[in-house]
């Protein structure tokens, strides 16, 4: 039995995704479990840029299977289309994804929505990506959702739609003032999507089942990142779904004695996307450089990412919620010019050090961080191959993240190619 969980352990855009597709190279099965195409995973391979947003980074490599799981919330648009430019690339997809059968579907009146919420000036502006996740997983939990089996019925998928489209119309008229939508397009629309999907439909919990059984490898990714978890990040500014350890189970259908490794994904610094606290955001001209060196744009919106210096407090946190057995470093090349790096290694909240991440979110808005300094190493290390190939001051950075995080780095990742990976 080998299942190894790929978490997020900031903010999201870690570079998952690259850790995913190397790790990918091993495993028989590689499963998305949470989010939607609000998540964007960006790999480079033989100097061609590949962006996935709702299929698991592990499609790029021939040998392996890979499954949409339960827990996520899927566009067939942006599913289908995903699956074209695979296709466009020479890479083959029939018969090597599978899409869970209770997965949920997102339809266009759940962006409508979104944006509509996103807009209204009475709400609290999240900073989505108005892709529809959040009211996609509000029906789930209201009971009203639709399920990628719902599909397999052409006469009961008509029904359901239907119904739930006379119900968003009303909500659109009466509550948000807006157009209603035309519903026997809507329906003609998923009609004929939903042909060109059923075929990937499968009951995925019993076929990981069978191959965490058979003594497979399976390697289980989530979207986003620990702070941005339902329950367990800043709260409300938070996507709707759990991209922490344990939502690997709710969203495949493996119970937790089933996983042996939870590998926790840090950039070398810290970036978040959208509204919400950041202790250790840099807004003056470092925050600009660390942004331009590391393109940080988000892969599905292109929004510019706030960027600060590594947080320990956040990091110390992530190690604890999701039980991470290892770390991956990603971006630690972006940090090369730098001629000193600061690290977070507490906060100060009216004249007292706190050293545990607060829910209070007013608390958070209010916390100084505590600075260590250290010297760069203003060397370039994009081209070391092995841990003793990095400069002193680089590897003395990581053995103080290492050391006050309390969970051993695995690999560190110094650009955006495969081979610009250490494996320590």
């Amino acid at each position: 039995m080998s299942v190894t969980v790929v978490v997020g352990a900031q903010w999201g855009d870690e570079g998952k995704g690259k850790i995913v597709d190397i790790l990918s190279a091993e495993m028989n099965y590689v499963v998305r479990y949470q989010g939607g195409a609000n998540a964007g995973h960006t790999l480079n391979l033989k100097g061609e840029q590949y962006i996935l947003h709702l299929i698991p980074s592990g499609i790029l490599h021939p040998q392996t299977t890979c499954i949409i799981g339960n827990g996520v919330v899927i566009d067939p648009e942006a599913l289908l289309e995903e699956i074209r430019f695979l296709e466009s690339k020479g890479i083959e997809v029939d018969g090597r994804l599978l899409i869970s059968e209770r997965a949920h579907v997102i339809f266009d009146h759940h962006k409508i929505l979104d944006r509509i919420r996103e807009s209204d000036s009475t709400e609290t502006r999240i900073g989505t990506t108005g892709r529809g996740i959040g009211p996609a997983y509000s029906d789930k939990v209201n009971r009203c959702g639709i399920r990628m089996v719902d599909l397999i019925n052409e006469k009961m998928f008509i029904e359901l739609l239907q119904s739930r489209l006379r119900s968003v119309n009303k909500a659109l008229e009466k509550i948000y003032n807006q157009p209603t939508l035309h519903i026997d397009e809507m329906v003609n629309k998923y009609l004929e999507m939903r042909t060109q999907i059923i075929p990937f439909i499968e009951d995925t919990g019993l076929v990981l089942y069978q191959a965490v059984t058979a003594g497979k490898k399976v390697l289980m990714e989530g979207a986003q990142g620990t702070l941005l978890d339902i329950d367990h990040g800043t709260y409300p500014f938070v996507t709707s779904s759990n991209p922490v350890s344990a939502g690997a189970c709710i969203g495949t259908g493996i119970g937790p004695t089933q996983i042996n490794e939870i590998l926790g994904v840090m950039k070398a610094y810290t970036t978040r996307v959208g509204e919400g606290p950041f202790p250790t955001e840099l807004t003056g001209s470092e925050g600009d450089e660390i942004r331009d060196i590391g393109k940080e744009y988000g892969a599905t919106t292109g929004r510019p990412r706030r960027c600060g210096w590594f947080d320990l407090v956040i990091a110390r946190y992530a190690a604890r919620v999701n039980g991470l057995t290892g770390l991956a470093i990603t971006k630690l090349d972006v940090l090369d010019r730098m001629t000193s790096i600061k690290i977070c290694t507490g906060y100060e909240y009216m004249d007292k050090n706190i050293s545990e991440f607060p829910a209070d979110l007013s608390r958070l808005e209010q916390c100084e961080p505590v600075y260590k300094e250290l010297p760069g190493w203003q060397t370039d290390t994009s081209n070391a191959t092995n841990y003793q190939d990095l400069p002193d001051n680089a590897q003395k950075y990581l053995q103080f993240l290492e050391e006050h995080i309390g969970v051993p780095i695995r690999m560190v990742s110094v650009g955006p190619m495969r081979k610009k990976t250490i494996i320590k």
